[in-house]
């Protein structure tokens, strides 16, 4: 449990450094008269070198460990922040927003490894746990910004730069738990009364992770339009300031960081498949309610959305390790890879969206996203039953 909380307060760091950028998006965009599309190349850019490079670190390390390389990714973290405090120019926000996610394409696959060797075969509580303090941290990074950065300046991102540090030496302490334990990679044999997992073909297979593909798509072009552009819905549709809407982006944040942590125990009772299903489509009713309800009612809404949401992504990562044994870091790093990639996109494409209609118009067309959760009935059950 102590390196779990290690891992949940490491992903907290980590992740709260990593929403410093769209929360500073309204200063980004008065400073450098940036349009929605670049806002949206920025993120993309962060995104993308992250989205990559996850499955290509997951790969390596299921065959090379690498327990100091959590280390090493807080470091890069660390890097892209000094470049973001001291940018000038357009192509330098994009160059420290692309170094931030090189710190996240090390980070996750690696800490999702430790999280599911410390976890004692509650895998979707470990997961849970390590992904709760990722959204914690996302909630906290608009507080902290409208707090220290948007009344002071660009410039004060460099104090930020304190925290990674104190990450760096977090995570060279579970580095060398890792080191040691490297024998809990091992495969262990089934447990008494614990039936054998379902043994699928190679086309059952592919077609399951075409579905979670389909599926981590679904959810975060629904997520990004939220975190990226719900700051700018709440001033254009109700007339805010824009610390009043960066509060209603911590609302919405800290209710998917309180979701999180359900969705985990959950699906190691009742089993991830119903999870999925239960997290994208039962989103749908809410999502499609939003882009009619007052200021109040969109406060609210967004709290359901958080909370049923947000146990989507842990439930199709363990589904995804226990479909294909043996390649943890692997789908780790590949769905952590199309999360990042997929908000990406998704960013520039609603960006886009919004220059050429109006940013009322992108939460019309993003709250029929969740329908997608239709296809979880496609998925095999793969899931070790026990009696």
């Amino acid at each position: 449990m102590r390196i779990l909380w290690a891992l949940s307060f490491s992903h907290l760091i980590n992740d709260t450094l990593q929403a410093l950028l769209p929360a500073i998006y309204p200063l980004l965009k008065d400073s450098y008269g940036l349009t929605f599309t670049q806002i949206g190349l920025i993120t993309l850019t962060y995104q993308v070198t992250g989205s990559l490079l996850q499955p290509l670190v997951g790969y390596y390390t299921d065959r090379h460990h690498q327990p100091h390389s959590l280390a090493v990714g807080m470091g890069a973290t660390l890097i892209g922040l000094a470049v973001l405090s001291q940018a000038t120019s357009f192509h330098l926000l994009c160059a420290g927003a692309g170094t931030v996610g090189l710190g996240s394409a090390i980070f996750h696959p690696e800490a999702s490894r430790v999280a599911r060797m410390a976890s004692g075969g509650r895998h979707g509580f470990a997961q849970s746990l390590f992904q709760v303090g990722g959204n914690l941290g996302s909630s906290l990074g608009p507080l902290l910004a409208a707090a220290i950065i948007i009344p002071r300046g660009q410039g004060d991102i460099l104090w930020f730069t304190l925290l990674a540090f104190g990450g760096i030496l977090l995570l060279t302490r579970v580095g060398g738990w890792y080191r040691r334990n490297l024998a809990r990679l091992k495969p262990r044999p089934p447990a008494a009364g614990e039936a054998a997992p379902a043994r699928l073909s190679r086309g059952q297979v592919a077609l399951a992770l075409s579905v979670l593909i389909l599926l981590i798509f679904s959810k975060y072009f629904y997520l990004i339009s939220l975190t990226n552009y719900y700051t700018f819905y709440l001033i254009d549709k109700f007339q805010v300031s824009v610390q009043a809407s960066q509060i209603g982006l911590f609302v919405f944040l800290f209710a998917v960081a309180a979701g999180t942590i359900i969705g985990g125990p959950v699906g190691d009772r009742i089993g991830r498949k119903r999870v999925i299903w239960i997290s994208i489509l039962g989103v749908a009713p809410f999502s499609l309610l939003l882009p009619h309800a007052g200021l109040t009612g969109t406060v609210v809404l967004t709290v359901f959305i958080g909370v049923i949401l947000a146990s989507a992504f842990s439930a199709i990562l363990v589904y995804a390790q226990e479909l294909v044994p043996g390649n943890v870091g692997l789908m780790a790093g590949l769905f952590f890879g199309l999360a990042f990639g997929a908000a990406g996109i998704g960013s520039v494409l609603l960006g886009y969206l919004a220059d050429h209609t109006s940013i009322r118009h992108v939460f019309q067309v993003s709250a029929y996203f969740p329908l997608l959760g239709l296809l979880t009935a496609f998925l095999p059950e793969v899931e070790v039953r026990r009696r």
